[in-house]
């Protein structure tokens, strides 16, 4: 096989699978795993794809937000198990932050009709919790995005800003070591920012296909997180590494 129709399989393979190995593209195309680093690292700078933990991931597309329909199912086992976990933080009294993500939808319908004051930008949060009469809800209003259902935009931030929660949860498009937590779209970047700001804890739900990715716009460093609510599907690195960040991570089984 030429190096060319190589490359192009690899990347191929990486963005039908969000992500893969450099050991199972070794057996796949019968070269040493050093050929294949070498191959990631041109395919890199051709920024074709994303150099991870052993291995490659894909690209994410910039200035593209996914239709919520789209999140909805992508991933969507891992993401309920991750909100079933992530509500076991949520307790009497609290004062919570939720963001746009699915992850967040599905924290708000396993939620318990206690007290608790919650602020989001989403409006199918709001509208999940408004069945829940001990929750008060507090919504930031601003620009509407249709394709997630949320507010952005400098109303939604002087909104947020008038605030201070115990927790925020919140998820992202990419979750990188190095370079920190991104998202495809500028105003929500900048509004799970101000979001983390306000926050004595924020808590980071993300499935574990988000690991070693970067989006357009950057949100945070890693360590501005307290807590990683994940599936069991993370590598052994990852974990590794966020531990010696002192940031607890959580899996959700």
């Amino acid at each position: 096989m030429l190096v060319a129709e190589r490359h192009k399989k690899i990347v191929d393979l990486v963005n039908e699978r969000t992500s893969i190995r450099v050991t199972e593209l070794s057996k796949i195309f019968s070269v040493t795993e050093e050929t294949i680093r070498r191959d990631l690292e041109k395919l890199e700078k051709e920024n074709l794809l994303m150099r991870s933990h052993g291995g490659a991931v894909r690209m994410e597309k910039d200035n593209v937000e996914t239709s919520y329909a789209e999140r909805e199912i992508t991933n969507a086992a891992e993401k309920k198990a991750i909100a079933r976990l992530a509500v076991n933080f949520i307790h009497e009294g609290d004062q919570i932050l939720l963001d746009a993500s699915t992850t967040a939808w599905y924290v708000a319908k396993e939620l318990p009709d206690i007290p608790l004051t919650v602020v989001t930008n989403s409006i199918k949060v709001a509208l999940e919790l408004s069945r829940k009469e001990q929750i008060k809800v507090i919504s930031t209003g601003g620009a509407l995005l249709s394709q997630s259902l949320s507010y952005v935009g400098p109303l939604a931030e002087r909104s947020i800003s008038m605030y201070h929660v115990n927790k925020a949860f919140l998820s992202c498009k990419g979750v990188h070591l190095v370079r920190g937590l991104s998202d495809s779209i500028e105003s929500q970047a900048l509004l799970k920012k101000q979001m983390m700001d306000i926050a004595d804890e924020t808590f980071l739900m993300v499935d574990s296909s988000k690991f070693g990715t970067q989006a357009f716009s950057h949100i945070s460093p890693i360590h501005a997180i307290d807590a990683v609510i994940t599936d069991e599907n993370v590598d052994e690195i990852t974990t590794k590494e966020l531990k010696e960040m002192d940031i607890k991570i959580e899996i959700a089984k």
